[in-house]
């Protein structure tokens, strides 16, 4: 193992500058703690709050809608979380997650996991017992005596910063720790929580001021040189991955400019647009075979790794993504490069990806590379009539989804976990990042059912989900973006089944077991709660649908009668499954 981890340089010179660049002096008018901190979050960026409304979060909500801050009010708070995911990626600013005691806090856990996997900036405001209240079985308690405080109230592996305040007195400190998060690289999710009446006692006549600068973690020009002589060798290949997303200017640049062969991740599908002649294909679930074929036929000596941990469903480990020599891995994390294949040499640069791609770039000048571009494998797409009879085959669906939506409009298409997913990413195509979005690490049903909200409410445009039948029943917002009037779209892959557990199950070698789901109407549930919808029970109906679909000024489901039969692509999930012992073979 010769995994060597470099010394890098940090640009301080527009890090926050302590109590005198976030406080202000001058007296102002009396605030209550809620009001106040509705005005520090403001005064960070935020323009949005999602949540779900309770007793003992009413002061802080009532200056939620007082503020400029627009307020969304949904029907489950997981739900909220995940709307506020897509909004940051969406906007780049953070987004407030408001939710009440008890259940209000442990419904939005697993939006908030996904936020932290995910690299979101989210403020999660919560509302706790107050002190005279604990221990005595207040409605829904929520202190030290019926809740755990570790991991929910503290910072740890759930919160990159956590706290109750407890007084008006530590507001300035814990806005200070907030912006200070909010001004690093990657992702920020902080819990703050607030007893009842903290939240409408009054603060000292001086209300803190957030001043917000990033400073992006820098590569020495040593770290470059050496960057530069390893990638010079012979031919490289670049491997992008979802922390590249901020770069795909310089990223094309540098392959065409060396004649690299370019692949990526599931997440980072259209950060180099994927009709290049220099794109290989994706990598991992739902990837493409052509990547295999590259590594086998032209294995290259270094792969330059940008803003990817080459977690599972990236790389699912496997050693024929191993380079002949070495990886250069570069990540604003400084424990992800070597931590995906430990025995293998990884050179780890920890710096911002577009900050040293520029930086590398100077070091190999415009000299038409494409010139030097051989021969690279392609994924390639076979051409599917849609045929009179039967029910919807996946694939034809995503081939009509590529030249409807994908094609003829600029919507954000996104996928949730599932076969839907492993659909999208082996058959869509996209020439930019900001066009897709997944999820493969928290992974978690439910996600881009209620995240399509965010992301169309903060990019104010179309997006469009692409779901199951058991997402769509496990967590819904069309109620929600009925009430809001949300542009969104639902097609829901609809085959009474969750069927990437029974297509894996009879893969793995298990059998007789009970994947099925009573198969709903989702256009009469959507009717039912006042958006439009359209059944489509042919291939032949799918393109009008899509069109009516995307040409629609509200909410939208598209229900669509899948055969259930059609095998996803999924087998690297499977065979992943199998070395780690899940099977029955």
């Amino acid at each position: 193992m010769d995994v060597k981890f470099q010394d890098t340089q940090a640009n301080t010179t527009e890090k926050l500058n302590s109590t005198k660049q976030l406080f202000d002096s001058k007296p102002t008018v009396n605030f209550s703690v809620a009001e106040a901190v509705v005005k520090i979050l403001g005064d960070m960026g935020v323009q949005y709050a999602f949540g779900v409304s309770g007793g003992a979060i009413a002061p802080v909500w009532a200056a939620l809608h007082q503020s400029s801050i627009q307020v969304l009010h949904f029907r489950h708070e997981a739900g909220a979380a995940f709307a506020a995911i897509e909004a940051h990626f969406a906007s780049d600013r953070p987004v407030v997650v408001f939710t009440t005691t008890g259940p209000g806090i442990t419904n939005a856990l697993t939006g908030l996991l996904a936020a932290r996997w995910e690299g979101a900036k989210v403020i999660f405001v919560s509302a706790s017992t107050s002190s005279p209240q604990r221990g005595r079985w207040a409605c829904q308690e929520t202190s030290n005596y019926t809740m755990p405080s570790a991991g929910i109230f503290t910072s740890g592996t759930i919160f990159h910063y956590a706290t109750t305040l407890e007084s008006s007195d530590e507001l300035p400190e814990v806005a200070r720790r907030i912006a200070l998060g909010l001004g690093q690289p990657g992702g920020f999710v902080a819990h703050l929580s607030i007893p009842a009446n903290i939240q409408t006692s009054s603060v000292n006549p001086s209300l803190p001021r957030v001043t917000l600068s990033q400073s992006a973690a820098t590569a020495s020009e040593e770290t470059i040189a050496k960057c530069v002589h390893l990638l010079s060798e012979e031919s490289f290949a670049i491997w992008i991955g979802f922390g590249a997303r901020g770069a795909a200017k310089e990223i094309r640049q540098l392959a065409e400019r060396t004649g690299a062969g370019v692949m990526c991740s599931p997440r980072a599908k259209g950060i180099f647009p994927e009709d290049h002649p220099q794109f290989v294909g994706v990598t991992g679930f739902g990837g493409h075979e052509s990547v295999f074929r590259y590594m086998r036929e032209q294995r290259p000596r270094h792969i330059l790794v940008l803003g990817t941990r080459l977690g599972e469903l990236t790389s699912f480990w496997n050693p024929e993504m191993i380079p002949r020599r070495s990886f250069l891995h570069v990540d604003i994390d400084p424990k992800v490069p070597g931590s995906a294949y430990p025995s293998v040499e990884t050179f780890a640069i920890h710096s911002d990806v577009g900050v040293f791609c520029k930086a590398l770039l100077k070091y190999f000048p415009d000299r038409s590379g494409m010139s030097k571009v051989r021969s690279l494998p392609k994924s390639k797409r076979n051409s599917i009539h849609p045929r009179a009879n039967g029910k919807v085959r996946p694939d034809v669906l995503m081939n009509m989804i590529q030249q409807v939506i994908v094609e003829q409009s600029n919507a954000v298409v996104m996928t949730e976990v599932g076969n839907s997913l492993v659909w999208a990413i082996h058959l869509l195509r996209f020439a930019e990042s900001s066009r897709f979005r997944v999820s493969t690490g928290f992974g978690s049903m439910g996600h881009f059912v209620t995240g399509v909200l965010g992301t169309a409410l903060a990019s104010n445009g179309k997006a469009v989900a692409i779901v199951g039948d058991g997402a769509m029943l496990m967590s819904s917002e069309v109620n929600t973006a009925v009430a809001y009037q949300i542009p969104v779209v639902w097609i829901v892959l609809n085959d009474g089944r969750y069927n990437m557990c029974e297509q894996g199950m009879a893969y793995l070698g298990f059998k007789d077991v009970d994947a099925t789901i009573p198969q709903a109407n989702f256009v009469k549930i959507a009717q039912g709660m006042g958006a439009e919808g359209i059944r489509v029970e042919t291939e032949y109906e799918i393109q009008a649908a899509l069109e009516k679909a995307i040409a629609a000024t509200g909410p939208f489901v598209v229900d669509v009668i899948i055969d259930h039969t059609q095998i996803a692509p999924a087998q690297s999930r499977n065979q992943s499954l199998i070395s780690q012992g899940a099977t029955n073979y």
